[in-house]
């Protein structure tokens, strides 16, 4: 029988420990969930109190710490929190992507350097960055060694493509609002990004799966023809399964697929959650006619309430409480559920920052119209 669109969710859901919180170190739980997307600092924080039973922040500050978590340009060419163990074949898998988006780009073309004198020059930066710098140190070193460069340009390239990761350096998430670099310390790729990318597609589907082609491509921002090459030559490693309306689906052996009546209890997902982004087709997990809503124009993609596996409105903090709007209806169990969850996200986020987020409020006065509720005060 072919899986309907619920067991789908469901299976995101599973996978992505949303289905019950799991007690897991933080390391494991990453590796389990694959990645988090991290452009915004307290946005993995979130993801994994979401995810881990009795989540302790110092205990990602420590993995960041430690290089066993590491935040760098990746997936969708943006900064996500990865593994040690994947970081280096996920860097391979993405290069084609990285390097097209910035070595393709009016600002680094205006530079006046080749390609290749990018490319030369990465073994020096690497260098220079034993320890950390800033892309003001990072733009200085360019223009001693090659004269006054425009800005944005080569360092605003190579720091998306290069062998580079963000260094922690302060702030209540770690990473303040001036980033900084260091060297990779994990270099090690299979040295073929086709190879690496049979490794994203594998981890991929194990976090998200069953998925198509499309889905892949739009998690990775690869290209299709990448994707389907990648997945003819991992020929029996991956099964074909039947999803609604004849979908072929990729997974796993053995990928988990739970009954589609399995409860989904409420959550407050943050901004950026990887289950709003991981799919071609976001109906899985958001309602099309709520999905221009929490994704801006711009991409930002808003605090959304999960309510029964599906988003059903957005959050935010405010005035120690969170502000909850229903963009769909919610039932009187679910919101009872979500009172509790904002007590303790609240707990969780008085010794950091209370009020998270606090910069995008202003698509808070552009929402439609909704019940309005003020949770956790």
């Amino acid at each position: 029988m072919p899986l309907t669109a619920r067991q789908l969710n469901r299976a995101t859901l599973a996978r992505q420990l949303l289905l019950r919180r799991k007690r897991l170190g933080v390391v494991e739980a990453i590796d389990r969930v694959v990645a988090l997307q991290a452009q915004e600092p307290a946005s993995p924080y979130v993801a994994l109190w979401n995810r881990v039973e009795g989540f302790d922040p110092a205990d990602l500050d420590r993995a960041y710490a430690t290089h066993t978590i590491i935040k760098s340009p990746s997936m969708r060419i943006t900064l996500h929190a990865v593994t040690a163990a994947d970081y280096p074949r996920f860097h391979g898998a993405m290069q084609p992507s990285l390097r097209a988006s910035r070595l393709g780009d009016d600002r680094f073309a205006v530079a006046g350097l080749s390609r290749q004198q990018a490319d030369d020059v990465i073994p020096e930066l690497l260098a220079y960055a034993s320890e950390p710098r800033s892309n003001q140190d990072m733009d200085a070193w360019l223009d001693a060694r090659f004269g006054d460069l425009p800005k944005p340009g080569v360092w605003w390239a190579i720091r998306t493509y290069g062998p580079f990761i963000h260094a922690p350096n302060g702030g209540p998430w770690m990473f303040g609002p001036r980033p900084g670099y260091l060297a990779s310390p994990y270099l090690e790729r299979s040295g073929d990004p086709e190879q690496d990318l049979e490794h994203l597609v594998r981890r991929y589907l194990e976090g998200f799966g069953p998925a198509t082609v499309a889905d892949i491509g739009q998690f990775a921002l690869v290209t299709r023809s990448r994707v389907k090459s990648a997945v003819e030559a991992m020929g029996d490693a991956l099964v074909r399964v039947d999803g609604p309306g004849g979908t072929v689906l990729l997974d796993v052996p053995g990928g988990v697929v739970p009954d589609e009546d399995a409860p989904a209890p409420p959550r407050l997902l943050g901004m950026w959650d990887e289950v709003l982004l991981a799919y071609q087709d976001r109906s899985r997990i958001v309602p099309e006619a709520i999905r221009k809503v929490v994704t801006r124009s711009n991409g930002d993609v808003l605090p959304t309430l999960l309510v029964d596996g599906q988003v059903a409105g957005v959050w935010r903090p405010i005035d120690g409480a969170i502000e909850a709007t229903a963009l769909a209806p919610i039932p009187r169990s679910a919101w009872q559920a979500l009172e509790r969850e904002a007590r303790w996200l609240l707990a969780f986020l008085a010794d950091r920052d209370p009020a998270i987020y606090r910069r995008y409020g202003h698509w808070w006065a552009r929402l439609p119209e909704g019940e309005v509720r003020i949770l956790g005060a």
